[in-house]
């Protein structure tokens, strides 16, 4: 595993999204209401839709495309539908707010 720099906590906007390439993986980081921020896939399990583009409620994220709700924490795609995204390891230096993510 591999701890890398990804960007800064102000890169971010409160309920906003980045996204990332990291070899042949495109991740989409988010940062929620209350400030975490979370690493996943960017790609919906259903169609491929961009995670980066949907819309943050909470924890989980809406898919653009057909509206699958995906939690943020675990990657679980909430019922009914099923399926699974891989999530990252998310670290922010409290001093210079910079986003270090494990791969």
């Amino acid at each position: 595993m591999t701890k890398m720099l990804v960007g800064n906590l102000t890169d971010i906007d409160i309920r906003g999204s980045r996204k990332f390439k990291v070899g042949d993986k495109e991740i989409a980081l988010f940062r929620l209401s209350g400030g975490e921020v979370l690493a996943v896939e960017n790609k919906c399990p259903h169609k491929g839709g961009v995670l980066s583009e949907g819309m943050v409620c909470g924890s989980k994220v809406h898919c653009p495309l057909h509206d699958w709700r995906i939690d943020l924490h675990s990657g679980a795609v909430q019922a009914p539908d099923s399926g699974h995204v891989t999530t990252y390891e998310v670290e922010i230096d409290p001093g210079s707010g910079h986003i270090y993510l494990t791969i």
